[in-house]
């Protein structure tokens, strides 16, 4: 059997940078999975990055693998907002200039054996390891409303189960949500020719106006924003530094999470979705199969039939639901509501065991949930692992 130091279960944004954070101070490391595969496998053809330009980058918010670096080196410059496919492009660029040697095996099991933690690849190889970094991605996190559970997924399905909504084109489609998601995914399938409906529980679309703000408050943005580009005014600079949000009363931490991170849509989406119909402060409360169709009970006694439900419902923490941890191990990790209780180093309660991204929000704030998280994500663990004081900040404390 192989024995290593350091391994990283996934290859996306936030296991990407952990393994070059890592690889920087000559950490010996391992990194399991396919590079992007969640941007590329469950986010739709012509999605449109909500982050701001800095917030989009990967590690690093100035340095050599950030968007900027990317930009200078290859001659490409994406747009504005980012598209999906160049942040795509951009993550594989990263792949290929810290972390190039990714093993595209799947880890099926991760377990704690005399010390060391055993993993068991999809070809019944087994490695050793004295640490394992878990940066497996939301996928399994899936919300999926009891009143759609019990539908084919010909008949519904969450946002996150789709990479091309070209295959709604000409049908009938309802979207369920009032987030980014759900209203992108609206704007999208109406101008591939679907005939769409948003349904949201909110009287209103709350508008993101982040980018509108910031240039309009000029040299005083660096005080109501931070470059993390998590959360509205104001809100951004508290949730914007972890070390900082980890040391706020909990009853705080709760309430500026939910501030920063509560359903809200890009205002550059406003004029793609002024011709779609909108019902508002209403939901779906029964659901049943007609033939090819679904036939929909609104809270307001109303009813539709349509070819297919789109909910944009979001993701919800549960690390006993990543299918590779062992029961015995997930469940010896503390945990509250999901996440796993976090140290500094994003070291869970079991030695040796590491969370980063979005399972890192409980213990470290908002901000874990998002790209730019992965800043100070990998900064943090890398510290935690070798001893080592950061190289520099997370950030700058600057727009």
């Amino acid at each position: 059997m192989h024995h290593t130091d350091n391994i990283v279960i996934g290859a996306g944004p936030h296991g990407l940078a952990a393994a070059a954070h890592l690889g920087r101070e000559g950490a010996e490391t391992l990194v399991f999975g396919d590079p992007m595969s969640f941007w590329r496998d469950n986010m739709p053809k012509g999605m449109l990055l909500r982050s701001n330009w800095g917030a989009t980058s990967i590690a690093d918010y100035e340095g050599p693998l950030s968007l900027d670096s990317y930009c200078r080196t290859t001659g490409i410059k994406p747009g504005i907002p980012v598209p999906l496919e160049d942040f795509i492009d951009y993550g594989l660029w990263v792949h290929k200039e810290a972390v190039p040697d990714i093993d595209r095996r799947m880890v099926e099991r991760v377990e704690r054996k005399d010390g060391s933690f055993v993993l068991t690849l999809d070809d019944e190889t087994q490695m050793a390891a004295r640490r394992v970094i878990v940066a497996g991605g939301i996928a399994p996190f899936t919300v999926r409303p009891p009143e759609f559970r019990e539908l084919p997924p010909e008949l519904a399905s969450h946002t996150g189960d789709h990479n091309d909504l070209a295959e709604f084109r000409g049908k009938t489609v309802m979207v369920v949500g009032a987030g980014q998601s759900a209203t992108e995914s609206a704007a999208l399938l109406n101008e591939l020719g679907a005939e769409v409906e948003l349904i949201m529980r909110t009287d209103h679309i709350d508008w993101l106006h982040g980018e509108t703000y910031r240039k309009m408050t000029g040299p005083f943005a660096p005080m109501l924003y931070a470059p993390t580009g998590v959360g509205p005014m104001g809100i951004a600079r508290l949730v914007g530094f972890p070390d900082a949000f980890r040391r706020m009363p909990r009853r705080a931490q709760t309430r500026l999470g939910y501030l920063a991170t509560r359903p809200r849509a890009a205002d550059w989406l406003m004029d793609r979705l002024a011709d779609i119909p909108k019902k508002l402060g209403t939901w779906v409360v029964r659901t049943e199969p007609d033939g090819d169709r679904v036939k929909v009970t609104l809270s307001d006694g109303t009813t539709r039939e349509v070819d297919h439900v789109l909910y944009g419902t979001g993701y919800r923490v549960d690390i006993t639901k990543y299918p590779f941890l062992d029961p015995a191990l997930s469940g010896a990790v503390r945990k509250v509501e999901g996440y796993p209780v976090l140290r500094p180093g994003l070291e869970s309660s079991v030695p040796g065991l590491h969370f980063v991204g979005a399972p890192a929000t409980w213990s470290f704030g908002p901000a874990m949930r998002f790209v730019s998280g992965s800043w100070f994500g990998a900064a943090s663990l890398t510290a935690g692992i070798t001893g080592k004081p950061r190289r520099r900040p997370a950030h700058k404390a600057r727009a």
